[in-house]
């Protein structure tokens, strides 16, 4: 039976880790984007301001987060009227896997002038023949989310784009916040573009940025990505993240490149 959601929420800051979450890269560990979007989940009910929005998480992989049950904690840093820091983490039997910290940012009584962001994204392509990455990347996340390429290839070499969106929730009978899809999906940008010949190369992020200056809208995002790598096993993917009506984000990953038979 497929899983029906990404989480299944047991109780006090516990989950039950479905298959859904697994990543491409072994059946045992975690995507990065459903345990990012279960850390912005944990900031945006701390104690939440309606008069605050959730803008800024950052995300540090100290290790791969195994399919198993696992605990969210989250705490307020800094708190204030305009601006609060927030800091979280991610625990699988007593040992922390993620470290988190997010920025809650102030809602002024008078909307700010609205500039700088890119208009429109590109139209979402139909339903497309399956893809040739499907082989290699079918199981668990990659099968809970939907592709729909515009730009590049999926796990190529070179830029690429493409829309992105959940099939499932990210706990089960919960709407995730529209911050949340868009975590869910943000660390797929080095999928979109990985940099290098997966088949040779591994490129693995170890902490993921997303800094939204509004939240987006509708089920689907869109990934404008780039990945750059350095002679000396460093890579970094830039990603703009829109909807239909235009930039509402960007992130960044901080890549370790490695040959495929490296462990780290």
């Amino acid at each position: 039976m497929e899983p029906t959601a990404f989480y299944l929420l047991v109780g006090d800051g516990r989950f039950e880790s479905t298959a859904a979450t697994a990543g491409p890269w072994s059946a045992g560990s975690q995507h990065g984007g459903p345990p990012s979007a279960l850390l912005a989940r944990a900031f945006d009910q701390l104690e939440p301001d309606p008069n605050q929005r959730l803008a800024r998480l950052t995300v540090e992989i100290l290790r791969p987060v195994p399919v198993a049950p696992l605990t969210v904690t989250a705490r307020i840093v800094r708190p204030g009227r305009r601006v609060t820091l927030l800091e979280g983490s991610l625990m699988v039997d007593g040992a922390e896997y993620l470290l988190a910290r997010g920025w809650r940012i102030g809602r002024p009584a008078t909307p700010t002038p609205v500039s700088g962001a890119r208009a429109g994204s590109p139209p979402l392509p139909g339903i497309a023949p399956q893809p040739a990455w499907e082989g290699a990347f079918a199981n668990g996340y990659m099968r809970a989310v939907e592709v729909r390429q515009t730009s590049g290839v999926f796990a190529g070499a070179g830029p690429g784009a493409a829309w992105i969106r959940a099939r499932i929730p990210l706990i089960e009978g919960e709407e995730p916040s529209p911050f949340q899809r868009a975590a869910i999906v943000a660390d797929s940008g080095s999928g979109v573009s990985q940099g290098v010949d997966h088949r040779r190369w591994l490129a693995i992020n170890v902490e993921l940025t997303l800094s939204a200056h509004r939240d987006p809208v509708g089920e689907w995002i869109h990934l404008d990505s780039n990945t750059v790598v350095g002679a000396e096993g460093t890579g970094r993917t830039d990603t703009v993240l829109g909807d239909g009506e235009g930039e509402f984000a960007r992130a960044i990953q901080t890549l370790l490149v490695a040959p495929v038979s490296s462990r780290s």
